[in-house]
């Protein structure tokens, strides 16, 4: 593992000269990175000097680990005992710094199937924890005195934010999850072992910190305790700055609305339900834009689809995501400059023999990571799009 990490300070190195500003060209070159050994991969996060990382499937496909990928080989960063690792937000740190969430060799003693069995082929039933990842090692961050912990972000200054179980047992926990003990968003850092919650909105009992900037803007959700994957957990969108939590607002539905990344410009992307027959509880989601002077804003989907998600944003302020039809048949999508574009559309990508159905992060360069699906397999890649004139 040291000598994973010597050779992402070198490849760093090299990359420090200017990068180019964010390119707006519509064609990009696609190259597919491998697993584990697995059948699927899918790149969650890249940084400003073009380090992916995300989760590979381990042979057999009834395992997942976090991974990194440099030069297309895929590295395994572990787990912290238990068989499931996963890194699955845009994490953002451009030293190197990873974080994510990892099953531990504990049973978890309240049979809870926490926020991070979603994330999963076969929960094990251990408690599972949020990780920092540094020079090698995974270190386990500590929660609020609960059982599980997760963790989705982090920035330049050494902080990490994500969601931490503490000891209450909450009557708005549903049970039919499993879900017993309250959660609070958390900021960790800059020590590995420091931990604070952030408040919530009103009288909200849960919530989860999802993203942080480098000027210490946090976003992510507050609502009742639920089932600790979101619906009713994310009543509303949330912005923390200067000690307060500002509500983002909403597309019409009191559920699901999660913000998955914010800017150094304190730009705000993510999803949010919209009003649909089956009633608010159904993931029926709309991507959404915030900003400070305009709002939340709906971005809408394809001609002819049904939901779309945002799931990254870079300082220019591109945004990509997924775009799904009614059979939820997915496209990886950008939105610039007030259209979005299909990157399986001809002539938009070269080199990609599978569709990309989800576009899940952009540095400032512009290149995007995600994930391939070939249908006939049954199996991902992650990728790297990277756009013409890089």
């Amino acid at each position: 593992m040291r000598r994973i990490m010597m050779t992402v300070a070198v490849c760093m190195a090299g990359l420090v000269a200017e990068l180019p500003s964010a390119a707006a060209a519509d064609h990009y070159q696609v190259r597919s990175f491998g697993s584990l050994g697995g059948s699927s991969s899918s790149g969650a996060s890249i940084n400003r000097f073009g380090l992916v990382s995300g989760v590979s499937n381990l042979p057999g496909d009834q395992r997942v680990h976090a991974a990194i990928w440099l030069n297309g080989s895929a590295f395994d960063l572990g787990t912290l005992g238990g068989a499931n690792s996963a890194i699955n937000w845009p994490v953002k740190n451009d030293y190197g710094v990873l974080v994510g969430f990892s099953e531990t060799a504990q049973m978890d003693p309240l049979g809870e199937s926490w926020s991070c069995s979603f994330f999963f082929p076969v929960p094990t039933g251990h408690s599972c924890r949020g990780f920092v990842w540094r020079w090698g090692h995974m270190h386990a961050l500590p929660t609020l005195g609960g059982n599980n912990g997760f963790a989705a972000g982090a920035n330049n200054f050494g902080l990490a934010v994500g969601w931490a179980e503490n000891t209450v047992h909450d009557p708005t926990c549903d049970p039919a999850s499993s879900q017993v003990l309250q959660f609070k968003p958390v900021v960790w850092g800059p020590g590995n072992d420091d931990i604070r919650a952030l408040p919530l909105i009103g009288t909200d009992t849960s919530g989860a910190a999802t993203a942080i900037n480098d000027r210490g803007q946090v976003v992510g959700i507050s609502g009742l305790c639920d089932q600790a994957i979101g619906r009713y957990s994310a009543i509303h969108a949330v912005l923390w700055q200067n000690g307060q939590a500002i509500d983002l607002g909403n597309l019409g539905v009191p559920a699901w609305n999660t913000p998955m990344a914010i800017n150094e410009r304190g730009v705000v992307v993510g999803f949010a339900n919209i009003a649909n027959p089956g009633g608010a509880a159904n993931f029926n989601p709309h991507a959404f834009i915030w900003t400070p002077a305009g709002g939340m804003r709906d971005l809408g989907t394809l001609p002819g689809d049904a939901t779309s998600q945002a799931l990254g944003i870079n300082d220019q302020g591109t945004v990509v995501g997924q775009s799904c039809n009614a059979k939820n048949v997915c496209n990886a999508v950008v939105w610039r400059n007030g259209r979005i574009v299909n990157l399986n559309w001809p002539g938009v990508t070269s080199g990609n023999s599978d569709p990309l159905v989800s576009a899940n992060d952009i540095n400032d360069a512009g290149v995007i990571t995600g994930q391939s699906w070939n249908a006939a397999a049954q199996a991902g890649s992650a990728f790297v799009a990277v756009p013409d004139g890089l």
